[in-house]
């Protein structure tokens, strides 16, 4: 199993590692892969294979992903549902997720691969997790729309992007849901929760989980502007690092428990980032780098959490 964290920009990280990975000829053609926001887009091309490495580097080194900053400037004030219009982000999919990409994605559903996608219900306060290949794979005359809108929904940031509304049928009767950002629910995902929490689970020897974090674990040095916009980011920031770090100890301790070989690759350097700047070019090709080499080079995986803070940042306390 392979799970792609959320990150934004961070998500070039991933794709650094997976054209390393492609690189050295030891990737796994794996039996699942998941995304969550960020990673919700780089999913589909990670679980296709390695062809699409080219893809994916166009979509985070070159300029294409500033092109997604479509500001919405009633947005700036409080009557609107986010800063970013989102038509840029939509028509990116739209250019990359086609038909051909559907019709692959149900071919390595119908061999037994799985592609699974998480996003959040806002109506209902809960994370709801989409098995793509059996969208993509199934006789809906909506699959490719469908697929589309979820992947955007995953990568919604509550705020930045509208969220998406998904028609569904409850009791009979059909409604519309509010779906956003899936790493507002977690951001990674693997197994289900009752599963991870359980006492005692054993049977799962076989499994091996690669787990990509498109973010830095470790604390990141940076004075705070007493302005409410920066607190705000800045406090969300903590929150996702934290939410992070406890899902990957419940995650360990449920391999320890179970036997699960686990595999953690996170970024493990401070990179200069600015929230004014979400998909600035230098930062995505940096956290490229990082991720590019430390594969290339073996010292990507722990197989442990590790929140290690550097001797710089303990230096200044």
């Amino acid at each position: 199993m392979l799970a792609i964290s959320g990150g934004g920009a961070g998500g070039a990280f991933s794709v650094g590692i997976l054209s390393a990975w492609s690189e050295l000829g030891s990737r796994p053609s794996f039996d699942v892969v998941t995304g969550v926001s960020t990673g919700a887009l780089i999913a589909p091309f990670a679980f296709l294979g390695c062809e699409y490495d080219e893809r994916l580097r166009s979509l985070f080194l070159s300029e294409e992903p500033r092109s997604l900053v479509d500001i919405n400037w009633r947005g700036l004030g409080v009557l609107s549902a986010s800063l970013l219009q989102g038509d840029a982000l939509r028509e990116m999919v739209e250019d990359n997720i086609t038909a051909g990409i559907l019709s692959q994605i149900a071919r390595e559903h119908r061999a037994g691969r799985r592609l699974l996608v998480m996003t959040t219900n806002l109506d209902t306060q809960r994370a709801v997790v989409w098995n793509i290949g059996a969208i993509a794979s199934s006789d809906r005359a909506d699959a490719l729309p469908l697929i589309r809108r979820i992947l955007i929904a995953s990568a919604s940031v509550p705020g930045i992007f509208p969220p998406v509304s998904i028609k569904t049928v409850v009791d009979g009767r059909p409604i519309v849901e509010l779906h956003s950002d899936g790493g507002s629910s977690a951001q990674f995902f693997t197994l289900p929760e009752h599963l991870i929490v359980a006492p005692d689970h054993a049977g799962e020897e076989n499994l091996h989980i690669y787990v990509i974090i498109n973010n830095a674990l470790i604390p990141e040095f940076s004075m705070s502007p007493g302005k409410a916009l920066p607190i705000m980011a800045r406090a969300y920031a903590i929150l996702l690092k934290s939410q992070t770090k406890q899902g990957l100890i419940a995650l360990y301790n449920f391999g320890q428990r179970s036997g699960v070989e686990l595999d953690i690759a996170s970024i493990d350097q401070q990179v200069p980032y600015s929230m004014a700047d979400p998909l600035n070019g230098a930062y995505m090709r940096a956290v490229y780098g990082i991720g590019y080499q430390k594969a290339l080079d073996g010292s990507l995986w722990a197989q442990r959490p590790e929140f290690i803070v550097s001797r710089r940042y303990v230096a200044k306390q």
